[in-house]
């Protein structure tokens, strides 16, 4: 059976399994018959025998000769799925979307989700370092790393920024079990209680949901095309005297837009003239065509830190991100770190970083995920146009897009009558903390290629626009 077919299979399970868990479909209800099923959802016969058979081994459904395929009474028995029912019927927030990505079954559709299939990511380069590694001396194994990380893996760093022109020792670069976790770090070194933060409005969720975990106020400055609105940027820092700035340069997330020369140059005067810190996530860097601006490199890590990971381009099973910064700061973000997490990265998952930086494998890995992201960035953005769904700009890398929904569709309510049929969204609100992106949905397109999602969303998009007066 082909990746394809058995994705399709998996598809039709998830959509009777998703009647069965909403009742639609209780013990003894006979299930569609195998061709006008598969009529239905556009796929062939033998998709949905499959899928049936699959049901039937499971004891959900169940086969009569000459009759059909009828619904089980345990499939109507009380369901484990009780324990996870708080978490949907939550406030759909940053944390709502992140624990339905986190924890929903593989059959599960995630076109909401932050990350790329498996079958994107470089696994046969991940399996021959692990091999490697254990391979090695022993200690790399049972060790605790040294305090500001592996040797081998900040000097790849150092070599790579070293291309933008950002020169620098290894000794400021500290690694970090993750790009949240430097996150964090950052805010607990440089914020006070009371401080205010500047976010991009839309920004990162997981910026908002982290910044729950300290006491500051949060403000926020619309996003253009080209960057963060400058008068709007200006107006928030006189007013409001933010200490930090958290925003992405390269492929801003969600919206995918790319920060211009000019608008970097602004907005460096700007903070230079309030005293603004700025944390300048680059972890979509890797998915540029061609590079672009960058804060840290103009700004020399003067009032700039940089931070990053690997989980979006090699694995987000071997967590590992890095700050760049300052010495003194790198001192301090080093000391808290084993204050709070007794060091970050261990020795292995360093290690496999590493190797596959080194490795000839990861730039044609990178080209290679770059070329295939452009073709389905592009169809995807032509389905979604399809069912009245509007990017908001085409991006020149990365795999989200930032669209505009249907007039009189609420994204939120999208995204929860999508949750009932086993689709995890990401609605446009959660990325925004002056709650003015209702309109808006985040998609990766990376994970919009089965071909039950796009009839699925138009069908959604209809009822829920009914419902909000359309």
């Amino acid at each position: 059976m082909n990746a394809s077919r058995g994705t399709r299979t998996t598809a039709v399970m998830a959509a009777i399994r998703a009647q069965i868990t909403g009742r639609a479909l209780t013990a003894g209800d006979r299930l569609p018959s195998i061709r006008r099923f598969a009529a239905t959802l556009g796929v062939s016969p033998s998709t949905v025998v499959e899928a049936y058979d699959r049901l039937a081994a499971e004891g959900l459904i169940q086969a009569r000769r000459g009759s059909g395929y009828y619904v089980t009474a345990m499939a109507a028995a009380p369901l484990v799925m009780t324990a996870a029912r708080p978490v949907q019927e939550r406030a759909v927030d940053p944390l709502w979307v992140s624990r339905q990505s986190l924890d929903a079954d593989p059959d599960v559709l995630k076109p909401g989700c932050g990350w790329l299939p498996p079958d994107w990511m470089p696994v046969d380069a991940l399996r021959r370092a692990l091999r490697t590694l254990a391979r090695t001396e022993d200690h790399l194994l049972v060790d605790y790393g040294s305090a500001q990380g592996e040797p081998a893996l900040r000097r790849l760093l150092v070599a790579r920024v070293a291309e933008e022109g950002i020169h620098l020792t290894p000794e400021q670069v500290l690694l970090t079990a993750s790009g949240t976790q430097a996150i964090d770090l950052v805010c607990r070194l440089l914020l006070r209680p009371g401080d205010t933060v500047l976010l991009d409005d839309p920004c990162y969720f997981n910026f908002r949901a982290l910044l729950r975990a300290h006491p500051v106020k949060v403000v926020s400055v619309p996003y253009t095309a080209v960057g963060p609105d400058l008068a709007g940027f200006e107006a928030v820092l006189a007013a409001e005297r933010p200490r930090l700035y958290l925003t992405n340069s390269a492929l801003h997330n969600p919206t995918g837009a790319t920060l211009s020369a000019q608008t970097a140059h602004q907005l460096l005067n700007a903070a230079a003239a309030h005293d603004l810190l700025i944390v300048e996530d680059d972890i979509f860097g890797d998915f540029e065509p061609e590079p672009s601006v960058r804060l840290a490199a103009l700004d020399g890590l003067r009032r700039v830190i940089r931070i990053g990971s690997f989980s979006k381009n090699l694995s987000a099973s071997m967590r590992c991100g890095y700050i760049i910064a300052r010495p003194d700061w790198i001192a301090g973000l080093a000391d808290l770190q084993v204050a709070t997490g007794f060091g970050g990265p261990g020795p292995v998952a360093a290690g496999v970083v590493a190797a596959v930086l080194a490795g000839g494998g990861y730039r044609r890995h990178m080209e290679a995920l770059r070329q295939r992201l452009v073709r389905v960035r592009r169809e995807t953005a032509r389905k979604l146009r399809a069912i009245g769904i509007e990017p908001w700009l085409l991006p020149r890398g990365g795999f989200y897009l930032w669209c505009r929904l249907p007039a009189g569709c609420d994204s939120a309510s999208l995204a929860r009558a999508a949750m009932a049929e086993q689709v995890v969204l990401a609605p446009g609100n959660v990325f925004s903390a002056a709650q003015s992106a209702g309109a808006f949905m985040r998609f990766n397109v990376a994970h919009c290629h089965d071909p039950l999602l796009m009839p699925l969303l138009a069908s959604l998009l209809a009822q829920v626009g009914s419902k909000t007066g359309k």
